[in-house]
């Protein structure tokens, strides 16, 4: 039975690692749609959003099972809570992804445009921070995960310049209204990607270090 329900754990997080893999693919995929205008690659990252919600299904009846049947405690209960949480923050960043494909076509004509924002700087940044708490779950790496949350705060200052900038390109230029607003609503996109990475980064510590940490690194609660 010990052996049975360790190989369950080792599947569930083989799953999550896997789900991992295919979002940050995704994300890939989808802002490289968007700074290349390249309209066929957002719909593919649109498409296989189902692959996503089917890891999601998949991960969350597990958990459900390990639960009913196994009755974990100490560092094995942790793992399912966790699991839990970072399956839902996975989940969520392939639809932000998804988000990000869909605004591809609008923005096509406006490439020029988009360069001149600070929005490639910001997903490279949420982009490192969503791969980096991945990479901290599947190796247990509380360092980077703790890395992690001390970058969020630069998304959240670059999120404050783009949108100081936006708001002046729609004040001076009225032709740029329309995907300037685009750019706006993909901005915070970005910054929840940011957000989703930080949880994830949380959730990492707590599940390697049985610590609480909630929003910033310094408020810790030890369980």
């Amino acid at each position: 039975m010990e052996r049975h329900f360790e190989r369950e754990l080792d599947e569930l997080k083989a799953n999550l690692v896997a789900m991992g893999k295919l979002v940050d693919e995704q994300l890939t995929a989808a802002s490289d749609a968007l700074f290349a205008g390249d309209v066929a690659k957002a719909g593919k990252v649109i498409l296989a959003d189902a692959r996503v919600d089917e890891y999601d299904t998949l991960i969350d009846r597990q958990c459900q099972q390990i639960f009913a049947l196994a009755q974990p405690v100490a560092i094995d209960l942790r793992l399912l809570m966790s699991a839990l949480k970072i399956n839902g923050q996975i989940e969520r960043i392939g639809d932000i992804a998804v988000n990000i494909a869909e605004r591809v076509q609008p923005l096509a004509p406006y490439l020029p445009f988009l360069a001149k924002t600070r929005l490639s700087d910001m997903s490279l940044i949420a982009r490192i921070m969503v791969r980096d708490s991945l990479d901290a779950f599947m190796y247990s790496n509380p360092q980077l995960a703790t890395r992690v949350l001390d970058s969020d705060d630069v998304v959240d200052r670059t999120d404050a310049d783009l949108f100081a900038f936006l708001v002046r390109e729609m004040q001076e230029h009225h032709e740029l209204i329309e995907p300037a607003a685009h750019l706006l609503i993909l901005s915070r996109h970005i910054e929840r990607l940011a957000d989703h990475a930080t949880n994830i980064a949380e959730d990492v510590i707590f599940l390697v270090e049985a610590r609480l940490v909630k929003h910033n690194a310094s408020e810790v609660e030890q369980r």
